[in-house]
């Protein structure tokens, strides 16, 4: 199940995305709410403050070796919506950030173009990070896992998106 994370600080930013995505991936199945991103303090220089994050899953299911098409898929969307938002007069030189993966039962894999020791290079400049693992009911954290992925809130919707995952696989709705 392909899920995207939208992240900004501007709330009409995260509602293009969606729009956006739909218009290339299909109805959204599920959405998390806005979570707050305070974790870190890394993408305030590009971003701005006050960066909220909202998952979206998909009804459509994708083939795991189309994750490296979907990353610089949601590259070339940040950068129109950029383009656009510039064009307006905005100021912020990242207004929205997309980071999207997938979901399978047993794991939520990232998709990433920062290398580490622990990521799988995909080609074109992206790789792969296996983020959380399914085990006894939940989806649990790696050492490497970012912290907003170790939050209660995010594994509630993970978790969450777990269930409308086999209920898609079994032709449900």
């Amino acid at each position: 199940m392909l899920i995207v994370g939208a992240f900004s600080g501007q709330p009409e930013a995260i509602a293009w995305a969606r729009d956006n995505l739909q218009n290339r991936y299909g109805p959204v199945a599920l959405e998390s709410p806005c979570f707050d991103f305070t974790e870190t303090h890394y993408y305030d220089a590009p971003m701005g403050q006050r960066l909220r994050l909202q998952l979206l899953g998909f009804r459509q299911l994708i083939d795991s070796a189309a994750l490296a098409a979907v990353k610089l898929a949601t590259h070339q969307a940040e950068q129109e919506y950029a383009r656009r938002h510039q064009a307006a007069g905005g100021r912020i030189v990242r207004p929205l950030n997309l980071d999207p993966g997938y979901l399978s039962l047993g794991k939520w894999v990232l998709a990433t173009t920062k290398d580490q020791a622990h990521r799988v290079y995909l080609g074109e400049g992206v790789f792969a990070e296996v983020t959380l693992r399914y085990e006894h009911g939940d989806y649990v954290p790696w050492p490497w896992t970012y912290p907003n992925y170790r939050r209660d809130d995010y594994r509630a919707f993970f978790r969450a998106a777990r269930a409308v995952y086999a209920r898609l696989l079994r032709g449900g709705d």
